[in-house]
């Protein structure tokens, strides 16, 4: 059956328009206000009078729609906008201290050492053995700080970059598309299904002459 769609609600909606729609045909029996639903009309005379009546049933909750809708594109054009890393982030920075510091300070570590241990075979007692093989100690300390500086900062780039941010406007969203359903089903289609149940009494009995 044709479906007629309010120009207010977007075609992304109408399947979340549908669910509340259904929830309240699977509740009904718990609604006093919607008694006779299944017995003067079934659940599917009522759901296709409601999906007919869309355009109505919708405009009732037209307000929370429309702020639902202007939240939920403001969180996405914030999702979509890229995001400029301040000095202390550059990625230069960071490529230094991850890569190049750790590498020149291991590369320079084994160079001393092994010259180091060289010249230590060749000339036992000669001083500068041992000074090689000290500064190839010392830049082999400074390639493993190297290394757990840049894991730190790889950390906290991560932690910078993680959604938690993003928190408050999807609170928000939350908020904005719980408002918009709780209008539209206790302002839009529980009471057109009370009107159209309503319609359907059967006419009391004439006055006995």
């Amino acid at each position: 059956m044709h479906m007629n769609v309010a120009p207010h609600l977007l075609t992304e909606d109408r399947a979340e328009y549908e669910r509340l729609l259904d929830e309240a045909l699977r509740t009904a029996p718990e609604r006093p206000e919607l008694d006779g639903a299944g017995t003067r009309l079934t659940a599917a005379q009522l759901r296709a009078m409601a999906l007919n009546a869309t355009a109505l049933i919708t405009a009732a909750a037209a307000s929370e729609y429309e702020h639902f809708t202007k939240v939920r594109e403001e969180h996405r054009a914030a999702s979509n906008r890229p995001r400029t890393p301040g000095p202390e982030e550059s990625p230069g920075a960071v490529a230094v201290l991850t890569v190049l510091v750790p590498v020149l300070a291991g590369t320079a570590a084994a160079i001393f050492l092994l010259v180091g241990a060289v010249v230590h075979l060749l000339a036992p007692d000669a001083a500068l053995g041992t000074t090689l093989l000290t500064a190839g100690l010392v830049f082999g300390a400074l390639a493993a700080a190297g290394l757990l500086c840049a894991g730190a900062g790889l950390l906290l780039t991560a932690l910078r970059n993680s959604p938690a941010e993003s928190g408050a406007p999807d609170d928000e969203l939350s908020r904005a598309r719980a408002d918009w359903r709780e209008a539209l089903l206790e302002r839009g289609v529980i009471p057109f299904l009370q009107a159209a149940l309503t319609a359907t009494d059967p006419a009391p009995p004439p006055p006995a002459p």
